[in-house]
């Protein structure tokens, strides 16, 4: 084999290593972040902070309970790093329905983002709340405790 042969077997190989790693190396996972989103022209309240390390470690969160499949159905098999998508990719409706008009079903609800965040968030917070025993902490559940500093002006 010549050395021009080998080298392009060695570049084809480290190429396919390069690729195969992007495949299998999935989404770096902050510890927090804040769940600020681009389908927004302008927030009305400030962003809440969301703890991936908090939820796991301290209240035994799974991937799934929060990263769910088309039909709510929660992702199985998630794992930190895994691929997951950003919940404006479903929810691409910013912010929450419209007052007044047509009743709109549960998953027409939940395609306005605010609606879907806080409907998952929320609903989970109460669900953690009831279990609590007495004096136990609580999980926010009110706008101003999620969200620091409150309404935008």
């Amino acid at each position: 084999m010549s050395k021009r042969s080998v080298l392009v077997v060695c570049a084809v190989v480290f190429s396919s290593m390069f690729v195969a790693a992007g495949l299998f190396a999935g989404t770096a996972v902050k510890d927090s972040f804040k769940m600020e989103s681009k389908i927004y022209t302008k927030h009305t309240y400030a962003a809440p902070t969301l703890s991936h390390k908090k939820h796991v470690d301290d209240y035994k969160a799974k991937c799934g309970d929060c990263h769910h499949d088309s039909k709510g159905k929660p992702l199985a098999n998630l794992k930190a790093g895994s691929n997951v998508q950003k919940c404006s990719e479903c929810h691409k409706k910013p912010g929450k329905k419209p007052s007044g008009g047509a009743k709109l079903t549960d998953q027409q609800k939940r395609e306005y983002h605010a609606e879907a965040l806080h409907d998952n968030c929320i609903g989970c917070h109460k669900t953690h709340n009831k279990s609590l025993p007495k004096g136990g902490k609580k999980s926010p559940v009110s706008c101003n405790d999620c969200h620091p500093g409150g309404k935008i002006k």
